[in-house]
């Protein structure tokens, strides 16, 4: 047996109180001496709606809605008209005398917020949203709203209050707007060789959030903040010219009406494949007939937040079957233009949508629709529920991390509903974080590890990149709302640091086991919820069976340094014999757990960690382990898993006996 496995049994580590008095952090003595140990102040003690264990509690509540929209789109003009009926539920305990309603595509106003909260300036515009009408039936009575328009919000002012616990409120509404081009960002139109591509998401007056947290979340479209949605059933119809293909979110109801029969036999196949089926093939998008009709697709998509949807003649398609856990019918789908084709670039998209969809069921909660897309254009990354938007141009590791990254968002923010404009975190960085573990099995892992734009953009190690960010005084806190963190910190903050704590907490912290199962957990009770930061923490506090408030104020509250030393190392009573007494210093405001790695003169190693409360009553602790034998040095960190701002003070070599 090795000495290693042999010490495991023998050792014996004592944290001993025999604090020095230099260097220690000042605070009030009932805190400690380390200010990171006081208690922190957020909204999570617990309520009627949410428990202070981070579920939510038997009164919890959330307000519906469901919509139906009919929509022309002129592919000449690009121009959208549409009319929906939006069906509001109020299923909170008081009345409501306003509704507010979310206008995205005022943003591109001439005079839009958008335009002034940074030093860039658009200077391409459309009319935004052009309303004909809007009216609401009350009590069955259809009358003419009361409302106003102040930006990308709408407010109408009803009649008599909407009652409270099931109320309903049915909104008429009907408009047109200009499809912006190339400068839409997360919308546009561009031109390829066979006809333009259309990508059409932000195209409907939508409810705002109505929740126990902030009442009516009402914060403006300024285009970096993303969306905070309700759940509800989506029924629309899409009519344009006849030979386009529309790939939108849900599920086709008429493909009888607008594929051929030779589409639907091959749709019909690759149900039933693992293997990547072609749907409509470059013959078919060369070989068009020239047509003036036109059509409409049907799509239904149940219990979600959005929808989206793609529209082109342009469009190759090939689909195969996702295998869920449950063993329910899905299907992964990619559309995409000639100038995407290839092994090397979108001849492998729908393989890469099917992989991922197949891990994070697996993984943490099954794909709850039945069809996923992956569309080619120039949004160049962007997630709807059950379809995203990615680079035409994206090729090998790239759309496959485009790839699982946009459809992990499904997970976070599609599935577990947080509001992406006030915690952004919440759904980049939730979901960089799977996509970490994704790409270690992708392939046997092919594209691992993960290094990119999201996460370790050097290339390197993610804890020494993350460490310029930890002590830069101008960066961005974590709990910073999305428009407020500067472009340069986008996605170090905003993805990178997150993820990169959820590694933390998953490896070092609490460990695979206690994490995963208080991950999971998490997801399955606030999935087509709407969870707050502090449902999040209590969650992983009460299923980790830690007190985690050291790691969120740190982490999440503030930027803080990590630098753990090690001060002196010697054998205790000048014996080896009797073990060794090693001195920590904790150099910077941050803390964490110590791993140790003991050497002994032989080669054997020790590993073990000492937990975080070693620094709870200040920063210098003396550290009595009882070892076997000559040591050869003692190294913190000796796996390089924490952000250590100085690796040259981890390591302690033994002078000779």
């Amino acid at each position: 047996m090795k000495m290693q496995f042999f010490l495991l049994g023998m050792i014996l580590t004592m944290v001993c109180t025999i604090g020095q008095a230099q260097n220690v952090p000042q605070n009030s003595a009932q805190n400690g001496n380390w200010p990171l140990f006081a208690p922190l102040n957020y909204q999570g003690n617990g309520s009627v709606y949410r428990s202070a264990n981070g579920s939510p509690a038997a009164n919890y509540w959330q307000n519906r809605t469901d919509y139906k929209i009919e929509a022309t789109l002129d592919t000449v003009q690009n121009i959208l008209t549409a009319t929906e009926t939006i069906t509001y539920t109020n299923n909170s305990p008081g009345a409501l005398n306003i509704l507010w309603i979310q206008m995205d595509q005022n943003t591109y106003l001439p005079n839009a917020r958008s335009q002034y909260y940074t030093n860039r300036y658009r200077n391409e515009f459309t009319r935004g949203f052009q309303i004909a009408s809007v009216q609401i039936t009350v009590n069955g009575q259809l009358q003419k709203a009361n409302y106003w328009i102040n930006d990308t919000r709408m407010q109408i002012q009803l009649p008599q209050p909407l009652s409270a616990k099931g109320g309903k409120v049915f909104i008429h509404i009907q408009y047109q707007y200009q499809i912006p081009g190339t400068f839409g960002g997360r919308t546009d139109y561009v031109a390829t060789q066979y006809g333009k591509i259309f990508e059409i998401a932000q195209w409907y007056p939508r409810m705002c959030v109505y929740d126990d947290l902030e009442g009516w979340s009402t914060l403006p479209f300024l285009e970096s903040g993303e969306f905070y949605c309700d759940y509800g059933d989506y029924d629309y119809s899409i009519t344009l010219p006849a030979g386009m293909i529309v790939a939108g979110s849900g599920e086709l109801q008429n493909p009888e009406e607008v594929l051929t029969p030779l589409q639907r036999n091959r749709l019909a196949k690759a149900v039933k494949s693992n293997q990547t089926v072609w749907i409509r093939t470059l013959a078919e998008v060369q070989q068009q007939p020239a047509l003036k009709a036109n059509k409409t697709w049907h799509f239904k998509m149940l219990n979600t937040r959005d929808i989206a949807f793609g529209a082109s003649k342009a469009y190759l398609w090939d689909a195969a079957k996702v295998n869920l856990p449950s063993g329910k019918k899905c299907m992964a789908m990619s559309v995409y233009p000639v100038e995407s084709m290839g092994d090397s670039a979108w001849g492998r998209a729908t393989e890469y949508l099917k992989k991922s969809i197949e891990y994070f069921s697996e993984k943490y909660f099954e794909y709850p629709y039945p069809v996923a897309i992956n569309e080619a254009g120039i949004a160049d990354g962007m997630e709807y529920p059950g379809i995203v938007f990615d680079g035409m141009n994206d090729k090998g590791k790239e759309l496959y991390r485009v790839t699982a990254h946009e459809i992990g968002h499904n997970w976070f923010p599609m599935i577990v509903g947080s509001d992406e404009r006030r915690y952004p975190w919440m759904d980049e960085g939730f979901n960089t974080f799977i996509d970490v573990y994704a790409s270690d099995v992708f392939n046997k892992g092919e594209y691992a590890p993960k290094r990119d734009g999201e996460y370790a953009p050097g290339g390197g190690n993610p804890a020494d990149e993350i460490v310029p960010y930890l002590s830069d005084p101008h960066a961005p806190v974590m709990m910073t709302r999305a428009d407020g963190i500067p472009e340069k910190y986008r996605h170090p903050i905003v993805y990178f640091k997150p993820a990169y704590g959820l590694v933390l907490l998953c490896e070092v912290i609490l460990g695979h086991e206690r994490f995963d199962a208080a991950f999971k957990h998490y997801i399955q009770q606030w999935a087509f919820k709407h969870p707050a930061p502090f449902d999040f923490f209590n969650t992983m506090n009460n299923l980790g069976g830690e007190d985690l408030s050291w790691f969120w104020k740190e982490w999440f509250f503030e930027n803080q340094p990590l630098d753990q030393s090690i001060e002196n190392v010697i054998y205790t009573h000048q014996n080896p014999a009797n073990g060794i007494d090693i001195t920590l210093v904790n150099l910077q405001p941050m803390v964490m757990p110590i791993p140790l790695e003991v050497e002994y003169a032989n080669g054997e190693k020790l590993q073990m960690q000492l937990p975080v409360e070693t620094w709870l009553q200040g920063n210098i602790r003396k550290v009595h382990i009882a070892t076997v034998g000559k040591v050869k040095s003692v190294k913190i960190d000796p796996k390089q898993l924490l952000p250590d701002a100085n690796r040259n003070n981890n390591v302690f070599t033994m002078p000779a006996l």
